[in-house]
């Protein structure tokens, strides 16, 4: 699945609010424990907008609530567990899970409508501690 391109019709006027999990200058493995999220707005192929903001914090079902809140309508991230991506679908907010690389590239890739959605880089469990009380988390990582 990708995000863009859109219909003809839903180009000329959609804005569309991108979360990309975010560890440094990489998408981070697991969504609900990235350190921080980058969020971009794009307007007829361009970032009108983009910022970075902390992670809330990781409690079952906060993380699409908080993200819907702030009008998101897709994440971008390495993976996510099966309850969080239906979450996410309750909430129109589509993914696209399995990505790996910096940031800057994805989001170029997201301009162009050229990013695509993989295997979710999660195992169960996998995600449990990362980026708060883990050194290592158990993704793998390239």
């Amino acid at each position: 699945m990708t995000l863009l391109p859109l219909s003809p019709t839903q180009e000329r006027r959609t804005l569309m609010r991108i979360a990309i999990s975010t560890d440094g200058e990489l998408v981070s493995p697991h969504f609900g424990r990235c350190p921080s999220f980058t969020i971009i707005d794009i307007e007829n192929g361009q970032i009108t907008n983009k910022e970075n903001i902390a992670n809330p914090g990781h409690e079952p079902g906060f993380i699409p609530q908080f993200l819907h809140q702030k009008n998101v309508s897709g994440i971008v991230c390495g993976g996510m567990g099966m309850r969080a991506s239906e979450l996410f679908n309750q909430l129109g907010i589509r993914t696209i899970i399995g990505v790996t690389g910096k940031i800057n590239e994805v989001i170029d890739a997201l301009k162009k409508g050229e990013l695509t959605s993989g295997e979710s880089l999660c195992r169960p469990g996998a995600g449990k501690g990362y980026g708060f009380d883990k050194t290592e988390c158990d993704h793998s990582h390239h």
